[in-house]
């Protein structure tokens, strides 16, 4: 049995499957990475040298330099006309097929509620969603991209509005993290795939799965290459597309 019979044997016998993606699952779609050779955390810019990607995304370059932050934020994080690709597709797919408990997702891009996924948790939030940091207002998933000030101010208390996503030096949403726990824990089969799992605390999802099987989709290697029953060093798309349903 080669590893993709192997794989839709076990995609048919288990009856609780899992997704749990990161970065590697939309770039397929163009939406760069961080940690690749040519990911978003190498992607050099002049004005942007002289911080680290990790200070850009924190809460204290927020706090501390709004402008950088922003300038930041707008240049890279911007998913606009982006479109789900295959893995994203098949997800949806298996939901409605009744083969998919739910996904568990890194991104904030939103591309998986996109392309049809109704049960997304998503443990460091979306750039679709926009608030203020003062009075909670909520703002379009576009307000920041094309709002002219420096620093979007709120039109009710004139607090700064901020995207809806998880920052370095924050702690992840409390609903979005209980949600995915109670999946991985209720899943007799973990799909792991895009991921790098070297980000915690999300990566402990897939590195404290106890069910049954454990497959990893990864061009890379990963921490948890050695617990898992099946493991693809190739495309997510490739090897999602091969699941019969």
């Amino acid at each position: 049995m080669d590893k993709y019979e192997e794989l839709n044997k076990i995609i048919k016998e288990s009856e609780h499957i899992v997704f749990f993606g990161g970065a590697g699952v939309s770039t397929e779609s163009g939406i760069p990475d961080f940690r690749s050779k040519d990911g978003l955390y190498n992607q050099r810019d002049v004005e942007f040298d002289a911080y680290s990607p990790e200070y850009l995304l924190s809460v204290y370059c927020l706090e501390d330099e709004p402008k950088v932050f922003f300038e930041f934020y707008r240049q890279k994080l911007n998913v606009d006309g982006i479109e789900p690709n295959e893995a994203h597709k098949m997800l949806a797919k298996m939901e409605a097929a009744g083969k998919l408990d739910g996904v568990i997702t890194q991104n904030i891009d939103g591309l998986h509620q996109k392309a049809g996924s109704k049960n997304v948790q998503e443990v460091h939030g979306s750039t679709l969603r926009n608030y203020c940091s003062r009075c909670h207002k909520k703002y379009p998933a576009d307000y920041i991209f094309n709002c002219e000030d420096q620093i979007p101010k709120c039109k009710i208390c004139g607090g700064v509005i901020r995207p809806d996503v998880t920052l370095y030096g924050e702690g992840l949403p409390q609903d979005a993290w209980r949600n995915s726990i109670k999946l991985v824990d209720k899943a007799d089969c973990l799909i792991v795939g895009g991921t790098s799992l070297v980000v915690n605390p999300a990566a402990s999802l897939a590195m404290g799965f106890r069910g049954k099987n454990l497959i990893v989709i990864n061009k890379q290697a990963t921490p948890a290459d050695r617990l898992a029953t099946l493991v693809f060093h190739e495309s997510i798309s490739a090897v999602l597309s091969k699941i019969e349903l």
